[in-house]
């Protein structure tokens, strides 16, 4: 069963996060994202959720992990500006194993930037941008209709795996409007919880590398730190306990890559020039490819950023003696190198790339792989 509604992107996002079972939103307002907290704090009290305008963003990020901890499904969202504070957050809550879903709407920066104009110059930071080896996830989707099925993705990858992650979205798709099928058939995952309270570890080493969560107030004894900690959860300067740990942390994610990775593709079984983009640029990018415009083009569109669906993407570049990759971005240049690790040893990766707030025109695209000036 399913409903076919009209709505926004950032209207889609909401709707996916309840459905996954939100239950908390704490942020701050930032184009062009705000509609994402507004129609939460209209949506959530309605569920038996609750909402919180913070200070600031950083007491956004703050208070979503403290109601993660207390058991409850929680997010924020956020641009640029905003992501740029929540990372001291994101890492915490990568080193505490706090589920939660960060959405960041993408816009022109550095600084302020554009705040109302398209851009993806966010790719790094939400892969790098917090400091220290760390266990994220990063999902972009490329239209409405993925918005919502991949925020829900988003949460269960978070509750599944106890990681931060962050939804990649930009100002265009966020704020088109498209139908949408609001499926009722989607599996939904809850954290795993503890068997009993008397034996508790909080980080337990459990054979498939996640503890299960005990929630605070529950009667679980739970130590929560940023500190290299033990399976207790308490801090320790051990380098055999910080290495096992960081390895961990590490692993579940590494070792889970073909549960996490997704991507989409369009004509790649027999071509011999590929295009690879992702959000908003993909869209072009389809309907070059899907109308004849481009021939002997195929389409490679991860929706996973990290971890990157590399292992898929060497396959398409083998299997067609692929000999260039072309990498059209909205930024100066950088998912184009998490490409060239990838396939750069095979075939020429080439970048096209535009950060003045506008979107690819179709005749860009098609010089550019064409080669025309």
């Amino acid at each position: 069963m399913s409903n076919m509604v009209l709505m926004q992107g950032n209207e889609a996002c909401v709707e996916g996060a309840l459905k996954a079972g939100m239950k908390f939103y704490a942020g701050y307002p930032i184009s062009p994202a705000s509609e994402i907290a507004e129609i939460s704090s209209v949506k959530l009290p309605k569920v038996g959720g609750k909402f919180i305008q913070m200070e600031d963003e950083i007491g956004g990020a703050a208070a979503m992990v403290g109601a993660s901890l207390a058991g409850l499904k929680s997010m924020t969202a956020t641009s640029g500006p905003g992501f740029s504070l929540k990372q001291e957050v994101i890492g915490y809550a990568s080193m505490a194993e706090v589920p939660c879903v960060i959405v960041d709407v993408m816009r022109g920066g550095p600084s302020t930037g554009l705040p109302t104009s398209v851009s993806q110059g966010d790719v790094m930071q939400s892969i790098w941008g917090t400091h220290g080896d760390h266990p994220v996830i990063v999902i972009a989707p490329t239209s409405v209709s993925t918005i919502y099925e991949l925020t829900i993705k988003a949460f269960n990858y978070s509750e599944k795996y106890r990681v931060p992650v962050i939804l990649l979205m930009d100002e265009v798709i966020a704020h088109m409007r498209e139908s949408v099928h609001l499926k009722d058939d989607i599996e939904i995952i809850n954290r795993k919880s503890p068997e009993n309270i008397k034996d508790f570890k909080a980080y337990e080493f459990t054979e498939d590398l996640i503890p299960p969560m005990g929630v605070i107030g529950k009667g679980y004894k739970s130590h929560v730190t940023g500190l290299n900690h033990d399976e207790y959860g308490y801090p320790s300067n051990s380098t055999e306990v910080s290495q096992q740990l960081i390895t961990r942390l590490l692993d579940k994610i590494n070792k889970n890559k073909r549960d996490i990775v997704l991507f989409h593709t369009v004509n790649t079984e027999k071509c011999n020039k590929l295009l690879l983009s992702f959000g908003s640029v993909s869209r072009v990018c389809k309907e070059l490819v899907l109308n004849g415009d481009l021939e002997d083009t195929g389409l490679f569109v991860p929706y996973t950023l990290w971890p990157f669906p590399d292992e898929e993407l060497m396959r398409i570049v083998n299997n067609n003696n692929i000999e260039k990759v072309y990498v059209p971005e909205l930024n100066a240049g950088q998912l184009i190198y998490e490409v060239q690790r990838i396939v750069g040893k095979k075939a020429e990766v080439i970048g096209l790339n535009k950060y003045c707030g506008e979107i690819f025109k179709p005749e860009e695209i098609v010089k550019f792989v064409r080669g025309e000036k």
